[in-house]
């Protein structure tokens, strides 16, 4: 403990960062937690697919949709998500993931499904960049 404290005081910027650090990583993991919808990975995606007949909705431009997307997935940009909508209405129930380029930009929408009473949100984990690179098919053109 002496060698600790001695180091913490020849050290102080070192020992600030790694408190800052260690509690950054705390309270993401907690907001994590607490977000009301979850990350799955390629596979997961898969069987809620497979399994549980899940909307893929994919939040990418139109023109990324049309290079290559999820077999299945419907095109959507964040700012049409409606929950009420036609599209999404029906499936308040059911699972819903959501897909977007690196897995950041489908949180937010995600959050909002939350809010509107969805129960089964999930996003994809590194976006299409993950599907693509579990070696796993896309479909080209509209859906």
């Amino acid at each position: 403990m002496d060698r600790l404290l001695e180091f913490v005081q020849q050290n102080p910027l070192l020992s600030i960062a790694f408190v800052g650090l260690t509690l950054a990583l705390v309270v993401t993991e907690v907001m994590r937690l607490f977000r009301g919808f979850k990350g799955v990975t390629p596979a997961q995606l898969t069987d809620l697919i497979n399994r549980d007949n899940a909307l893929v909705v994919d939040l990418r431009a139109q023109a990324e949709f049309e290079k290559g997307h999820i077999t299945g997935a419907r095109h959507l940009l964040p700012s049409q998500v409606d929950p009420a909508g036609k599209l999404l209405a029906k499936a308040k129930e059911s699972p819903v993931v959501l897909v977007c380029a690196a897995g950041v930009t489908a949180a937010g929408t995600a959050q909002q499904l939350v809010k509107a009473g969805f129960k089964q949100v999930s996003v994809l984990d590194g976006g299409i960049g993950a599907w693509t690179a579990a070696g796993l098919p896309l479909a080209k053109g509209k859906a």
